[in-house]
């Protein structure tokens, strides 16, 4: 049995204001016709299908197409899809009966009957063959919010949260491994492990941050773990692997090449290699330098011109002693005419970075504000403020008197 594992596609994402429909569906494309050439059993899509809870009506239509296509063209291909923490449960699962009977199995939410049962039938997926025959089973568990989860009695010291999450997925695998027998048994997930790398600037912790990150052994049981929520592409442990996002979500990530992972089963081994997506649209990071260096490295740029859709992101950094006026400005006039889209201006400031009253014995609450206000100055930029700066905090500490008067 072979399978592809994507995650974390995140349909409708803006990169600082900027569409990336265009970006999204060269991938899906690309998708479709390498699953036309690698025919896959199945596609298990770890969740963070949308960007937000509320994606716009092109995010819909670009997923319920692409489903649609892949129906059409490949009638047996199982596909499994689940709610990541970016998705709304309730609206993932809103069309489940009328996928369900496409065999689309695409799961937002856990659910529990009257008794605080666990649903584990819907959470199992039984992924078949061309001849009908099961080839194994799929525990497909979205991610788990603090209201999914009612652990047993926890021991002393134990986290709630993490035990919680334990619970769920000791009785979905348990089950599933029940079902599968000698069968492999894959279990989905969306979710921060101990141990993972996260992509700079592009990912929230969930489950309140680090202090929950999940064990590895959650998935006791499972031949592999197709997991979404880390944007680069990692492997946990023996048979736990994150496939990572198939678009840079970030300009931190320009130089991080993004996958799909496909898993090759031969009996209940797995084998994993990487599918490396193309990048339909590439992005500019010019290195830290100043402004008049980075309006020539602007200047130099020489780019093939393309539909605005194909242009290169462009982010400027800049290395400088203190605010300059018209930065913006000037960087778009340099831009003028140049077949690329400006997604961000960084400056950072070559101030001393020493903390306030750093080596004085005095109190902060013990220093005039304009004393405060110089530390601040230096410790952002360099040198000290002119006469002018001074002269404008001094009227608004004074304006700030008389109103409290």
């Amino acid at each position: 049995m072979k399978l592809l594992h994507t995650a974390d596609w995140h349909l409708g994402h803006q990169l600082h204001g900027h569409d990336r429909h265009a970006e999204h569906q060269a991938f899906l494309d690309w998708l479709a016709a390498t699953i036309a050439e690698r025919r896959p059993d199945a596609l298990l899509v770890a969740g963070d299908l949308f960007d937000t809870a509320n994606p716009p009506a092109s995010a819909w239509q670009q997923l319920y197409r692409f489903l649609a296509r892949l129906r059409a063209d490949h009638p047996a291909l199982n596909i499994v899809l689940i709610g990541g923490n970016h998705d709304s449960p309730s609206k993932l699962d809103a069309p489940h009966e009328l996928l369900r009977a496409f065999d689309l199995h695409l799961v937002g939410s856990v659910s529990r009957d009257s008794a605080g049962l666990l649903d584990i039938e819907r959470l199992l997926v039984p992924l078949r063959g061309s001849d009908g025959a099961v080839l194994a089973w799929c525990a497909a568990v979205p991610f788990l919010r603090s209201s999914d989860l009612r652990p047993a009695e926890l021991a002393e010291g134990a986290d709630r949260l993490v035990e919680g999450v334990r619970d769920i997925y000791r009785q979905v695998l348990e089950e599933g491994r029940r079902r599968a027998g000698d069968l492999p048994l894959i279990a989905m997930g969306h979710a921060y492990l101990a141990r993972g790398q996260l992509s700079e600037l592009s990912e929230r912790k969930v489950l309140g941050g680090n202090q929950h990150a999940l064990p590895g052994d959650l998935f006791t049981g499972a031949d592999y773990t197709a997991l979404g929520h880390l944007h680069l592409a990692q492997q946990i442990g023996d048979k736990v692997h994150y496939s990572g996002s198939p678009l840079p979500l970030s300009l931190a990530e320009a130089e991080y090449r993004h996958q799909v992972l496909e898993v090759d089963f031969h009996g209940r081994e797995a084998s994993v290699s990487r599918l490396m997506v193309p990048r339909a649209v590439e992005m500019i990071r010019l290195p830290e330098q100043t402004l008049d260096e980075a309006l020539a490295a602007i200047a130099a740029l020489g780019l093939p011109e393309c539909e605005l859709a194909a242009r290169p992101f462009l982010e400027v950094r800049l290395l400088l002693p203190k605010p300059e006026a018209r930065i913006r400005e000037r960087v778009l006039a340099a831009l003028e005419g140049k077949p690329v889209r400006l997604a961000r201006i960084a400056p950072r400031y070559s101030g001393s970075g020493r903390e306030l009253a750093a080596g004085a014995r005095v109190r902060l609450d013990e220093m005039s504000p304009e004393a405060v206000f110089r530390l601040c100055y230096q410790r952002q930029f360099e040198g000290e403020p002119d006469d002018a700066l001074l002269a404008s905090f001094n009227e608004m500490v004074q304006q700030v008197k008389e109103h409290e008067q």
